[in-house]
């Protein structure tokens, strides 16, 4: 069993997959080649923005999207603390302070208290302008963007939606990625659509932005003359092949993957949540879940580690998403923030546990994977 089965899915799409790799290699358009902006248009119009600007990774559509919105040193941008490095490093990586906030424990999202809270301690030391609040679309599930829309109007902030795990999830008729003044999502190849490499997106409305963008992913050039350049950017740019590899990915994420993979997750729930001393991931009325991990928590971290031991003796594959808290990495121990701001984190951080699911996983497979975890619980 895979955590994560790219071969299922290559299988599946080879014959697509194999002719658009040869058509780029044959028209020799390595970079900026026309699937490039095929596309940018199809996936602007599939999360409902004006443009998506691709990019060489999530991390750097992350870095991308805080250069556009000016972000530097003196700024405080708030973060998730249950989240991937990326989601901070960016921003740390322009100088900015990385101020992490406690998730809410039903959801391992931003929790719009806690920001709230974060927000006016950075008002009242003085030391930092409150800048961008950015929340993570954790496991695929969108976070509470009502709530952080009215923090981020009520203290002047932006939102930019870090969806490298969200996309395909939606809120109503609104989809991730379409959240915030700026949003992005990441195609490493395990994310809910993936390249065979590294590759990333940024969506925006704004046409400043969107030219911005496009200028800072080339080295900051300006439209006119690629050798005049107008500001300080990064070499950024989706290789063809992998936008090549990204269309027939996409074509089959739409039709049937997305619909695949959430009936999967409903298998699991079904079958666990009649389980005692384990709790289903929660999505709210009006949610929808890209699952892209499916992440259980148990009572404790000895009956999460019990189970995770017996699933590995049966060679099924886990993973703990995350094993600590961004204030509890190494990088940011100089920020010296007490685990008591983040309960929540902490707590899941031992708890957690993220099960194989992807969109070609059987329902018996789903089933074994339940019926094991049952036993140890």
């Amino acid at each position: 069993m895979q955590f994560k089965d790219l071969e299922a899915q290559y299988r599946r799409l080879k014959p697509e997959i194999d002719a658009a790799i040869q058509s780029v290699i044959e028209s020799s358009h390595f970079i900026m080649g026309k699937p490039v902006f095929e596309l940018e248009e199809q996936l602007a119009e599939y999360v409902g923005r004006k443009y998506c600007i691709s990019c060489a990774s999530g991390t750097d559509a992350l870095q991308l999207s805080l250069m556009a919105l000016n972000v530097g040193t003196g700024d405080a941008v708030f973060v998730p603390d249950f989240t991937y490095i990326a989601s901070a490093g960016a921003a740390s990586l322009l100088g900015a302070s990385v101020i992490p906030v406690d998730i809410d424990e039903t959801t391992f999202n931003i929790s719009p208290e806690a920001l709230d809270t974060q927000i006016k301690r950075v008002i009242k030391d003085g030391n930092l302008t409150p800048k961008v609040i950015l929340p993570v679309n954790l496991f695929g599930l969108p976070a509470d963007y009502m709530e952080i829309g009215r923090i981020a109007c009520k203290y002047g902030l932006k939102i930019l939606e870090d969806s490298a795990q969200g996309f395909g999830g939606s809120i109503g008729c609104k989809k991730a990625c379409s959240f915030g003044d700026i949003s992005v999502t990441s195609f490493f190849p395990a994310k809910p659509l993936g390249c065979y490499g590294d590759g990333g997106a940024v969506f925006v409305d704004n046409d400043e932005l969107k030219s911005r963008l496009i200028s800072l992913r080339a080295q900051g050039r300006s439209a006119d003359d690629k050798y005049d350049n107008i500001e300080i950017g990064i070499n950024s740019r989706l290789d063809t092949i992998q936008a090549a590899v990204l269309l027939p990915k996409f074509k089959a994420f739409k039709e049937y993957e997305l619909d695949a993979v959430n009936y999967i997750a409903d298998v699991y729930t079904d079958r666990l949540s009649k389980v005692g001393n384990i709790t289903v991931p929660y999505v709210p009325d009006g949610y929808r879940s890209c699952q892209s991990q499916y992440t259980v928590r148990f009572k404790d971290e000895n009956t999460r580690n019990r189970v995770r031991k017996a699933l590995a003796e049966k060679e099924i594959p886990t993973n703990i998403y995350y094993p600590r808290g961004i204030h509890q990495q190494k990088a940011y121990e100089k920020m010296n923030r007490s685990s008591l701001l983040y309960p929540n984190t902490v707590k899941a951080t031992q708890t957690v546990l993220s099960l194989p699911i992807h969109p070609y996983l059987s329902e018996a497979d789903a089933d074994k994977v339940s019926e094991i975890i049952a036993e140890s619980v």
